[in-house]
Order: structure tokens, then sequence, then C-alpha cells
């Protein structure tokens, strides 16, 4: 069942930019994983594929645009909030210690930042639209036979590997592959690539952005909307396949480094 938690949390000292990297807000959930499970933790910690989990940055403030790249300290005392995606059942039984049994006067390490966790919010919020959750098969039964238009906003850099480099440029074999991929990792309910041959480029309102000292150099990707429309003699049954997919993606992103902050996506 995919989980896309919220964690609130308050900063008792201030957190400074460079431990608000991909590298340490990764480190930061590991953590907290092995605050529940040594094992556990140290198991996603030597994984190097299908971690089942995606992270955002950490969040200062409240809004529909994020924060990815820091110039200032945020100040303690000053909520936060940080959003957890997870695509596994059995990962997030696991942590289900960690959220039922919240502990305020325990403190969390962000360098050298006391966090203490607030509370965690894992149903949809008309403030918060990133909490949520659903199981696969809600996913698909939930999804449209005959809606045609697909639109994401991508809220975080999103790039995608290609060859060895990085391609910031959100084409829909690169969206589409990018889901099809973990949907048929995690989900019992198959879907079949060869729908992505129906997609096609509608509408797009996106830029680059370069995310700088990001793990030790720069990260390019793309942030914005982009728009698809599903073309051609399409059956219902494909129709309702790409659109699962694209409601899959508010819990899975979009893209490289999802473990680490980018490409955080959600349909609109």
């Amino acid at each position: 069942m995919p989980h896309s938690l919220v964690v609130n949390f308050m900063p008792k000292t201030s957190i400074y930019p460079e431990y608000l990297t991909g590298r340490h807000i990764h480190a930061l959930f590991l953590t907290l994983v092995s605050s529940v499970d040594k094992k556990l933790g140290d198991r996603l910690h030597g994984e190097k594929a299908n971690k089942g989990f995606g992270l955002s940055p950490i969040q200062p403030r409240a809004g529909r645009s994020l924060v990815w790249d820091y110039s200032r300290d945020i100040p303690a005392a000053n909520p936060c909030w940080w959003r957890i995606t997870l695509l596994d059942e059995v990962l997030f039984s696991k942590l289900t210690g960690l959220w039922l049994n919240l502990n305020p006067d325990r403190a969390f390490h962000l360098g050298s930042a006391d966090l203490y966790i607030t509370s965690i919010l894992g149903t949809p919020q008309s403030s918060q639209p990133w909490a949520n959750f659903a199981t696969y098969q809600q996913i698909y039964d939930r999804a449209s036979e005959t809606e045609k238009n697909i639109t994401f906003h991508l809220a975080t850099p999103t790039a995608f590997r290609q060859g060895k480099y990085d391609s910031p440029l959100p084409t829909r074999d690169n969206v589409f592959k990018s889901l099809c991929d973990r949907w048929n990792t995690y989900s019992e309910i198959p879907i079949n690539p060869e729908i992505i041959e129906y997609i096609f480029p509608s509408r797009f309102d996106i830029k680059t952005e370069v995310v700088k000292n990001y793990d030790n150099h720069s990260f390019i990707g793309c942030v914005g909307e982009i728009g698809y429309r599903i073309l051609g003699d399409t059956s219902p049954e494909a129709i309702k396949q790409i659109n699962a997919l694209a409601d899959f993606a508010l819990f899975t992103g979009i893209g490289r480094k999802t473990t680490m902050g980018m490409g955080m996506a959600r349909r609109v």
C-alpha cells in the first residue's frame, strides 16, 4: 500500500544549509528507521536500487511552491514539514511504531540541529496536498477509463538517467517509463509498458533549475507543469492503466534521486 506521510517537526536549534542536502535528509530517514528497526535501517542503507521510499526536501513553511535550495539557516522554533513516501507495505508496517509511539521529548539530529517530531499526517488534508494513502488496487479501481488529459506538477527538480548522463527533459517516455517501472516493481497489478505509445505531450510550462551543492555537485532538473493527452484508438483498459500511473505519481515521484528530495510530483 503506498503511503505519503507528512512529518511535522520543530527544530530547537538552527538548521544550517550544508545539512539540508539530499544526502543529509536521506541519512535522517535512515536514522528514523533505525530508531525502530536497526536491521531494516542497515538493509536500506546498503541497497542501491528499489529502496521503496521517497523523500521531500525539508520545508520551512507552508505553500504550494516547495524549497529545495537553501541560502540561509532555518531558524530555531520555525515549524517545518517533511514528506516521506513508502511504496512497500512491509516497510510501512515496520515503521508503525515510530508514528504510533511519538515521543515529543526525543530529539533526532540533522547535522548539529535537534529536531522534535510534533505530528505525522497520513490522510488527505485540505491544507496539505502531499499527505495521502491508498492501496494499489484502490489506485487502479479509481482510475478513469475515459479521462484523456493528464497534467503533472513537478514540484522539485526532476531529471532522468539517459546512458551515462542525466536529462532534465520530461519526455513522454522518460516520465511514464519511470512510473510504469516503479508500479510494476511494487504492485501485483501488472501494467503493460506498451500503453505509453498512446501518450503525447499537449502543453508545458516548465523551466530548468540547478540545485547547487547537491551531494557535492550540481543537479539539473525541471520544475513546473506539463500536460499529456491520450490519443488514437485507445481501449478503456489502456486509458485506465495510464490514469492509474498518473495518480501513482503522488506516491512514487518521477525520475531520479527521489530518495533525496528530487522528482516530487503530483497530478493536478
